[in-house]
Order: C-alpha cells, then structure tokens, then sequence
C-alpha cells in the first residue's frame, strides 16, 4: 500500500458515540482540518445492540457536503451503541475513505467474543470484529491502539501524531466523544 501524504489540514471524520440510554443511541462525527479546526459536528442514531452502525456511517460520511474533502474516517473503537458492530472492510470500500479505529486498551477479545454469545447473530458480529484486521501499537505521549483499512501503517501513526495534540487521543475523536457523551447524557436533540 502506498504512504499517505499527510498534510496539517487533512480533512478527518471522527465517530464517537454518547452513553446507552435508550434503544436508539445518539452518534456524533466531526470533520476536522487536522487536529486545529472543527468545521462541521454531524449527528445519527444507531439501534442499540443492533446491526446499523456500518450503513449509518455511510450514509453520515457520504450525505455531509463536505465528503469530498474528507480524506480518512476515524473510530472510537469497532462497536457502537452497545454491540452494533462496523464492518471496517465495507465501511472503506462503501465511502472510498481510508478507517483506521482507536482504542486507548488492547481489546479482550476472548472476552468480546464471549459477550457476543448473549447477542443475536454472535457469529456474523464476531466475523465483523475479526474482519477489521491486525491491532497495532502506536507510541505517542501515551500508546494507544489502532486497526487500519485501506492506509498504510506509516501514514496511520503520522495522523495520530499529527492530531493528538491535548491526549493520547485524536482531537477529532475527543471532541466527538465530549459532545456525544455531553449532548446524550442529558437526552437533549440538536
């Protein structure tokens, strides 16, 4: 795969989503310039424990006017609202976007796996998860943890340097995660 030209303004959409309090789970995305400028906040729900996190990511990601410029998409994690998993691989190939998912822990995946057992569909939301790849390290301030789809790992750990300016975090995900989990603790609507 080819290296990824990383530029300080790099358009990024970042998902995060707010805290589980009915069944259908308020998501939000911002489109970033690199780690400096929020230009648009985005907003969605997913069913809770359901199967509509990749196509409302899509649908978030290609029906904002700003798709053009956007030039990777960034995860909180491969699970939304509850366990309604992203199928990375067709997240990438839907939006054309480079994914890459960050977590601040190494995932458990026995113990994911055995959660999903309580779930319906268990094996088709496991595949997702093992669909998305190789978990990689990425040292910063403090390592965090990534699995990337359509980028090469050079240019992933250049974008999480790059936008990690506050946190181990990227901006974009951090202020995605401030407002989902500040606007849907409250229940409060745009």
């Amino acid at each position: 795969m080819q290296k990824m030209h990383v530029k300080p303004e790099i358009r990024i959409l970042a998902i995060d989503d707010g805290p589980l309090v009915s069944d259908k789970i308020m998501v939000i995305g911002t489109i970033f310039r690199g780690a400096d400028w929020l230009d648009c906040v985005l907003r969605t729900e997913m069913t809770r424990d359901g199967y509509d996190a990749t196509e409302k990511i899509i649908a978030l990601a290609k029906n904002t006017k700003h798709y053009d410029q956007i030039r990777v998409i960034m995860l909180n994690g491969i699970t939304y609202a509850g366990f309604n998993v992203v199928d990375i691989p067709t997240l990438q190939e839907q939006t054309n976007l480079p994914v890459i998912v960050v977590m601040d822990s190494l995932p458990d995946f026995e113990q994911i796996h055995s959660a999903l057992q309580n779930l319906e569909h268990p094996e088709e939301r496991w595949n997702f998860i093992q669909r998305a790849g190789e978990v990689f390290e990425v040292a910063g301030k403090d390592k965090v943890y990534i699995q990337i789809c359509g980028i090469d790992l050079s240019s992933s750990r250049d974008l999480i340097q790059l936008t990690s300016i506050h946190s181990r975090i990227p901006e974009p995900l951090r202020v995605a995660h401030l407002i989902a989990t500040g606007v849907g603790a409250t229940g409060v609507g745009w």
